[in-house]
């Protein structure tokens, strides 16, 4: 465990901060417990306040740098998308040893970072902020781990039954218009297309909404290389909003009584002819995709 000094401007000897978490992996719309390990320095001092934020790395475009600054809440390691005020002030002693645990309950839009125990490339922590003389400074995150929803899961198996590969899933900034969406930035995984759809698309673009009453399932086709232009616009153009073509809603309940491959496909196959694309023949379905059944 590496604890990281806070409050350069106290000093040399200023306190040190750790963010401990209890259990290895959660699901969104599930509850992380942890402590704040706090470490006085070679003097005493008065805390002002101790919080504790949820933040991802997050592209703003095609060249993948990332949001540092704007009109979400955003400091040094990535924009914050939750935060929990964990104690008020106090007094920290001089080499004092002082845990503050927490729970803190994880949006249900928190992006899946693994896939069947495989890295999806989301990075998302949990971190301390700590403030004492009108400084302000942040521990260094620890790691959150989120595994997707059945729901999630469902779909992306489905999609890898049917041949489609995994290129990407990345944390672009902006939000979906015609969604419910929430948080201030969504992932989008992108897709290279089954062999049975391959002269029909160059790639898909999917972004899994979830709530706690169900998904929204966001679906783009056709476009070349990373197909978003930037952090505001990329979904303007899209088709009106649920039960559009490209657009979907499905529930947490009954997923082992849906045929999931063939509904999956239908949402292919009615995108592609929204589009105006040439739908080809039925051909073989290809292989699971690496790191999406």
């Amino acid at each position: 465990m590496v604890f990281k000094r806070v409050l350069g401007s106290l000093g040399v000897g200023g306190p040190v901060v750790d963010t401990v978490l209890d259990r290895g992996s959660v699901r969104p719309g599930g509850v992380v417990r942890g402590q704040v390990r706090l470490r006085g320095g070679g003097s005493g001092c008065d805390i002002e306040h101790l919080a504790l934020e949820l933040v991802a790395r997050v592209e703003t475009g095609p060249g993948g740098e990332e949001h540092e600054g704007g009109v979400i809440e955003e400091h040094e390691g990535g924009v914050v998308f939750d935060r929990l005020r964990l104690s008020g002030g106090f007094r920290l002693d001089a080499r004092e040893h002082r845990d503050v645990p927490f729970t803190i309950h994880i949006p249900w839009e928190t992006p899946p970072t693994e896939l069947s125990g495989q890295p999806l490339g989301a990075d998302l922590g949990v971190r301390a902020e700590f403030a004492a003389r009108g400084a302000k400074d942040h521990g260094d995150p620890e790691q959150l781990i989120v595994r997707p929803l059945p729901v999630q899961e469902a779909v992306l198996g489905a999609l890898g039954r049917l041949g489609f590969g995994l290129i990407a899933a990345d944390l672009r900034l902006g939000r979906i218009a015609g969604s419910g969406q929430k948080l201030p930035f969504h992932q989008e995984f992108e897709l290279t297309p089954a062999p049975r759809y391959i002269h029909d698309v160059n790639e898909i673009a999917l972004t899994l909404l979830t709530g706690p009453d169900g998904m929204e399932v966001v679906l783009e086709a056709d476009k070349r290389g990373r197909l978003s232009p930037g952090p505001s616009t990329r979904h303007k153009h899209l088709p009106g909003g649920p039960g559009a073509p490209g657009r979907h809603t499905v529930s947490h309940e009954g997923l082992e009584h849906r045929d999931w491959t063939g509904e999956v496909d239908s949402w292919i196959r009615a995108l592609i002819q929204a589009r105006g694309a040439r739908t080809a023949p039925t051909a073989r379905t290809g292989a699971v995709a690496a790191g999406v059944a």
